[in-house]
Order: structure tokens, then sequence, then C-alpha cells
């Protein structure tokens, strides 16, 4: 059994203390604290938090391991701070039978660098026609509890209500991907003044709204649970907002991207900065930070969208949507939430772990740092700051939207129940 001692940190930003691991638990949290043969890890300076928790990552396998694999996508977790991702089931074959969340669920147990928690198809293939085996999903090896078609909306009401009502019976949620197909059929952009002056199809932000409008609506009918993926508008904001109000049970996440980054970028026709849902106006990503901070939207979530290169470094309308964000994702945080003051280092716990670990029902992460807790912990060294080089990326991909942009924060350390998989910043 290990043992290792971390010195100094500053325990979800609060006062420094030391933290002992024993084997995979947090044994002891206290100051002044001492072990015999314990590793010992010198903290002063860096925050400790719990491991971030993703509800959102593609890992492509099976089907497009030219893009990322199991291995390499839960590498690129790991350096980026998370213990715990779901992997989205928009692979090849369709993660919608238990046979494929089974195969997702024991790669992630071989890679050994992060927890992988598949997420179940609500459709057949993607198709909106008829739902997959959700009962089955929750009833294998993996225990899927999130079904989602991301990358594609459940657009069929009827289709939406029955999936609602039938992952109840084992407090499943179903997490949607708003986006009305027929308001968006040739969208390149936010539909706006940049996509009038560039001549670029436009994604309008009532093609996201209205599907959450209604879903909020049928979730409320049902009494089931409802997570919003990717929420990007201030209308969106406005209208989970409103949910909340009437108690209803509906959750809703934002990205990285959307927090720091406009639709201003496109009019370098970089397709780098192509993505689904399109990156919205200054206004929208106010909008999100407030929502953020308040609670009205619950967690980050990173929709880590990794590409090969040919199908990025390609003119605008032939390249793919999405952008890699596992590794960089608690950095645009620390810039976008703490540095201008609308969220503390335990504001970035609750929305980066406990929240997304309570909606997913993971069991395990989300854990307080406390003695008997399981040991998925992160350090961050939050007064780094370093140049974005995706070169150095774990990832596989390297369609990333800040190549050469300087961000703060480093992740240091990271440890999968008492394990380290990350030292030093580096792969352990």
């Amino acid at each position: 059994m290990s043992t290792i001692l971390i010195r100094g940190a500053k325990v979800l930003g609060g006062a420094a203390q030391d933290v002992l691991i024993e084997g995979a638990a947090v044994t002891r949290v206290g100051t002044g604290l001492s072990a015999e043969g314990a590793q010992v890890v010198e903290a002063e300076g860096q925050i400790l938090l719990p491991g971030l928790v993703d509800l959102h990552t593609h890992l492509r396998e099976p089907g497009r391991e030219d893009s990322e694999t199991v291995l390499t996508g839960t590498r690129a977790a790991a350096v980026g701070g998370y213990t715990a991702v779901h992997a989205m089931a928009n692979t090849h074959p369709v993660a919608d039978t238990a046979g494929v969340v089974e195969q997702v669920y024991r790669l992630g147990k071989e890679s050994g660098y992060c927890d992988v928690q598949p997420v179940g198809a609500v459709t057949v293939g993607l198709e909106g026609k008829h739902l997959a085996e959700l009962g089955a999903m929750h009833d294998s090896a993996a225990g899927v509890k999130v079904f989602s078609d991301d990358g594609k909306c459940v657009d069929d009401a009827v289709i939406m209500r029955r999936a609602l009502e039938y992952v109840k019976a084992f407090d499943g949620v179903i997490a949607q991907h708003a986006q009305e197909p027929r308001l968006t059929e040739g969208a390149q952009m936010n539909e706006g003044v940049v996509s009038a002056e560039l001549g670029l199809g436009g994604w309008p932000a009532v093609a996201e709204e209205s599907i959450i409008a209604r879903d909020v609506l049928l979730a409320a009918h049902v009494g089931s649970r409802l997570h919003v993926c990717h929420l990007s508008t201030a209308g969106s904001v406005e209208i989970v907002r409103w949910a909340k109000s009437k108690g209803w049970n509906v959750t809703a996440e934002v990205t990285p991207h959307h927090l720091l980054l406009t639709d201003e970028l496109v009019r370098t026709y970089n397709p780098v900065y192509k993505v689904n849902p399109p990156l919205r106006t200054e206004a929208d990503v106010l909008a999100l930070r407030e929502a953020l901070a308040d609670g009205t939207i619950d967690c980050v979530a990173t929709d880590h969208a990794p590409h090969p290169h040919e199908d990025k470094d390609c003119e605008w309308g032939a390249a793919a949507m999405g952008m890699v964000g596992l590794e960089t994702a608690l950095s645009v945080v620390q810039e976008t939430m703490v540095e201008t003051g609308l969220l503390d280092w335990a504001g970035v716990a609750d929305r980066m772990s406990f929240r997304p670990a309570r909606i997913g029902r993971l069991a395990g992460h989300g854990r307080p740092v406390a003695a008997g807790e399981p040991a998925n912990l992160v350090l961050v060294d939050p007064a780094y700051r370093g140049t974005v080089d995706p070169a150095r990326f774990a990832s596989r991909s390297r369609n990333t939207p800040y190549q050469g942009r300087e961000l703060p924060g480093r992740v240091t350390h990271t440890f999968l129940r008492g394990r380290a998989t990350v030292l030093d910043g580096k792969l352990a």
C-alpha cells in the first residue's frame, strides 16, 4: 500500500493543510502531518481540488481511432486534472447497445488514467426514430445512467417524451443536444452581424432555445430528469433559470470555449473555431459566465471533440465541427471565472467536480477532500502562466482554439484512488 503526503496545499483554495493518502483513500487532513516512508509532495501555494469530472467527452473509440482512443483521451483527461469522464455515444458503431457501452467501459478500465463512464444513445443509431436499449445499457456492467444523442438533437417530441419516461425507472437522465435541425440547415456559424458580413450560413439562437423550452416542459410533465448539453446563448440561460424557479429537475452545462471565445474569431476563417453549437456573441459569453457563477448553469463540461488534421486543415465549409478541451479546461475556467472574481476555487470544485458527479450519479467522484474519502485529487499551480502548445498534448488530436494563447494555471499532480496519474505536470 502506497503512502503519499501532500504538504502545504490550499484545500479548495482555503487554508494550507497537509493531506495524507494511504492506499486508495485520504486518511488524514490537518497541519504538521508526518508519515514514515511516505512519498512527500511539496505543494506550498498550490490549490488542492477533488478530481475533476467531465460530463461530456468524445473519446471516438470504437471507430475513429485516428482522432482519439480511450487510452489517449484518458491520458489527456489526467493531464487536465480529470479523474472521471463520461464518454459520449456517437462512436462507430454507435453506443446504443449493452455490448458497445461495455466495450468502452472495459477500455476505460484498461487505460488506468481515469474512470470512463459510457453515455448511451437515446435512439438507435442516433437516428431519432426508435428508442435504443436504454434498460439493457443501464443493467449492463457499464451501469449507464446518462443517455444522449449528442451531435444530433432528439427533435421528435414523442420520442423525447418516451425517453424521459423510460429512464425514470432507474433515475436516469436524458442529456439533450438542443438544436432544431430545420432551423440550422446549412448553418456554419452563429447567426448575427458577423455571419451576415462573412456570408456564412447562420445558426440562430432560437434553434437552441426552442428545443430547451420544449424539453423543460416535457421533463416537468413526466417528472423526469433533463440535462442540457453545451448551453450557449443568453436566451437559453433564461429558459433554464425559469425552469429551475419552478422546481423542475433540469440541469445544464457550459463549455470552456463558450465562456471565453466569441464569433468575432470566425472572421479569420480558421476552421479551428468551427464548433457546434457555434461560438456566440460577447453578450452571450457574459450571460453564460454570470449563469455559471449564480448556479443557473450547474457545471462546466469540455465537449472534448478531437479530429484528425485533415478534417480541420481545410476550407471552412468542409471542416468538421469541434475542439479539443480536456487539457485546457481548468485554465480557461481560471481565466474566465476565478481571475474575474466570479468564482473562488471552492466554486470551481463545485462546478467541475461535485455537481457533474452528482448529475451523472458517479460514485466515488466529486467527494470532499476529507478523511475516509477516495483519493481522487488534483493539485493546481494557479500562479503559473504558459503558452498553449498543442504539440505537447497527450490527446491524439491537436484542434485547439488556444494555440499560442497564454493561459493561467497548471495541473501539477493528479491522483486516481491514491495512484499518481500525473506527476510534476507529466504523465506518470
